[in-house]
């Protein structure tokens, strides 16, 4: 599940610590101007990307943060759920760094919507959470790949969710958004693979950020009730899918595709 951070992520590196295996490549993450977006954006330009900032919040705060670190980025306003606003992203991408290689679907509401049992949800809610978490994503993909195809190659990485593999109560709008997710990331595999373009999903656990521990306080039974579920008995943060984030962002995963990687502590077996 996708939360919220503010401020830089502790795993924040100095560029001549990596190995800047994206040197020379163009990335757009949506969602980015806080929380798992962020988090990707930072990693992505440590590792010598140009990077995007997609999202309808201000992205200018970690736009700096990236230059401030001899980074190259450039903040959009994008609106995910609307196809003008997702050709916009592409085209200002297209202007401004010449490419697009990389594309993370991250944009997604999940920490504001309204939990209710499937029969008792308005339509408006199942209405706005599928056309940004899922729409949304269709969209992006659709608007970048003509220029991955011009490239003969790219990465499109979806940002989905444990919670599909097991379902939750009071959640079937978000779940049911990550699970077409899964769909989605399979299908245009198949579309793209001629093309060049690996297409997969990357599906975390209970990430705790600053406002989800914020949430759950000193609610013990729920802190031990989601670490007791885990292999690895600790919380997930931010930091532990910039592993995976990073893999199949780049050439290493040149030959992976429609797939989709948990990355809960082990929670989760499929």
């Amino acid at each position: 599940m996708a939360g919220e951070i503010h401020g830089a992520p502790k795993s924040y590196r100095n560029r001549e610590e990596v190995s800047m295996k994206l040197k020379g490549k163009v990335a757009i993450v949506t969602g980015a101007a806080q929380g798992l977006g962020e988090a990707f954006a930072m990693r992505l330009a440590e590792e010598g990307a140009k990077v995007v900032i997609a999202d309808i919040l201000d992205g200018r705060p970690v736009q700096r943060a990236i230059e401030e670190k001899g980074g190259e980025a450039l903040a959009l306003y994008t609106d995910v759920s609307d196809e003008r606003s997702t050709n916009e992203m592409a085209v200002k991408t297209i202007e401004r760094f010449g490419r697009i290689d990389i594309l993370i679907n991250n944009a997604a509401i999940f920490s504001t919507i309204k939990r209710n049992p499937f029969y008792e949800m308005p339509v408006q809610d199942w209405d706005d959470v599928i056309r940004v978490n899922l729409k949304g994503p269709f969209l992006c993909s659709k608007a970048a790949y003509p220029y991955m195809k011009r490239n003969g190659k790219g990465k499109i990485i979806n940002i989905s969710s444990g919670t599909f593999f097991e379902g939750l109560p009071n959640r079937a709008h978000y779940i049911a958004s990550k699970a077409g997710l899964i769909g989605l990331t399979r299908a245009v595999a198949r579309d793209a693979g001629d093309d060049g373009i690996c297409v997969n999903a990357i599906a975390p656990g209970y990430t705790l950020t600053e406002i989800q521990e914020q949430r759950m306080g000193s609610n013990q039974e729920l802190v031990q009730s989601t670490l007791s579920t885990r292999c690895i008995k600790r919380h997930e943060r931010p930091e532990d899918l910039l592993g995976a984030i990073l893999f199949l962002c780049s050439d290493d995963s040149d030959f992976i595709t429609g797939q989709t990687l948990v990355v809960d502590g082990g929670r989760i077996m499929h």
